[in-house]
């Protein structure tokens, strides 16, 4: 059933008449006390719809959208996802493991990428019978074809090409050109498939390529898609039918506080990538992440002390950036909304955490709603690459997750505890 939600507004409002901030009816306030701090809370609905806006946009030609699982990988999340016909981007065999756990009738819907797939991996994804395999090095074919003999299967690949188009978007995410570590030279890719279609246990099934993540505009991925219609024309006149092409994922969104429209977004983004198809009649893949989970997000956490050093004023809370570790990483904006407003003028504050790194901050010198001691704030667009990344530092448990569809909320992964990260150790 499609869902009515605004996807252009995040699913976190305040209640009328001055109540505490809620994803969707669900009060934040009640979740805390229900869960503790710190915690990470999703919208379904959101969830859904944006999967649906990708769905919608491009009905009229054959594709599957296979949702980046490295963006957010709980489980019910993935089967949330499955349930509405999406398909999976993995790039190891622990997040094969995930989507065969949470849906193991989605298994021939998934595509294989990464630059370091292991042989055991390999194995694994030939018995689950993975849609395709996309091959990130002549090495890597080699060692595919190699466990296919083995088992005596054939094995479908794409192999992701570099189409050296800049994607204007942080250096650490950016990853189409020649000189990153992903992919094959286009250049190159001719001749390895007219190779690899005389092998027994190889099928040539499609081409792909990601140039990036965060980026804001389609143009970037229509020049991309352009160049893979070349290549797949080159390849038809040799002989070499391929039947999918990836446009990758890397669709970006809005992380500070004007509002986004996701609608208008995807819509060019579907129109940009059909256009550079053209007639091609073979199966589109897309594999959006972030786009369907970060604004559906938030990690909640609670103030344990305003200090201030100097001029600094810091508010200090119980989560830390083991627990969200963008700001750190990438000098990520995250919007931190008080779950409970207070009366007062803003203040120039560092939002920090606990932990014994000076990096550990959720955003530097920000102009924020007066804040007090034992006070919740909401740090936004924490759907994605949040919990994905998280770590023990500091001998830190990972906060619980839960979920939330309609008025419904319902905890889909617990607090670790301190024995639980003990018990794999030996004195």
């Amino acid at each position: 059933m499609a869902t009515s939600l605004d996807t252009s507004s995040r699913p976190f409002a305040y209640a009328p008449a001055g109540g505490a901030l809620g994803c969707g009816p669900v009060s934040l306030e009640t979740l805390a006390r229900r869960y503790g701090t710190p915690y990470y809370v999703y919208s379904a609905d959101q969830i859904v719809a944006r999967l649906e806006l990708f769905q919608k946009a491009l009905a009229g030609r054959n594709h599957l959208v296979c949702y980046a699982v490295k963006a957010n990988s709980a489980l019910a999340i993935l089967k949330l996802l499955a349930s509405r016909g999406a398909g999976f981007d993995i790039v190891s065999g622990g997040e094969l493991d995930r989507v065969l756990a949470a849906a193991p009738e989605a298994a021939g819907r998934v595509v294989f990428s990464g630059v370091g797939k292991t042989a055991a991996e390999i194995d694994k994804a030939l018995d689950a019978g993975i849609l395709e395999f996309n091959v990130e090095s002549e090495s890597e074919l080699k060692l595919l074809e190699a466990r296919a003999r083995r088992k005596k299967t054939r094995a479908r690949f794409a192999l992701r090409v570099n189409p050296d188009v800049f994607a204007e978007t942080h250096p650490y995410i950016s990853t189409g050109l020649r000189e990153h570590k992903f992919g094959i030279d286009i250049r190159k890719a001719a001749a390895i498939y007219k190779g690899a279609a005389a092998s027994k246990w190889l099928e040539p099934h499609g081409v792909s390529a990601h140039i990036g993540s965060q980026i804001r505009t389609a143009s970037p991925f229509g020049a991309s898609v352009t160049r893979l219609i070349k290549l797949v024309g080159q390849l038809r006149r040799a002989g070499i039918a391929l039947k999918s092409i990836d446009a990758g994922g890397g669709l970006g969104i809005e992380y500070c506080a004007k509002k986004f429209d996701a609608a208008k977004t995807v819509a060019e983004y579907a129109a940009t990538i059909d256009k550079a198809l053209g007639g091609f009649d073979g199966c589109l893949l897309l594999e959006p992440g972030r786009f369907l989970v970060a604004q559906a997000g938030a990690l909640v956490s609670r103030v344990q002390v305003v200090k201030k050093n100097g001029k600094k004023t810091f508010v200090v809370t119980d989560a830390a950036m083991n627990d969200l570790i963008r700001p750190a990483l990438y000098q990520a904006h995250h919007e931190i909304l008080p779950v409970t407003p207070r009366a007062g003028k803003p203040q120039k504050v560092d939002v920090v955490g606990p932990v014994c790194e000076s990096g550990d901050f959720f955003a530097q010198d920000r102009l924020l709603a007066p804040l007090g001691e034992g006070d919740l704030i909401a740090t936004l667009d924490a759907g994605a690459y949040g919990m994905a990344q998280s770590s023990n530092y500091n001998t830190r448990v990972r906060p619980p997750e839960i979920l939330v569809s309609g008025a419904k909320a319902r905890l889909i992964r617990r607090r670790e505890t301190v024995a639980e990260l003990l018990a794999v150790e030996e004195l």
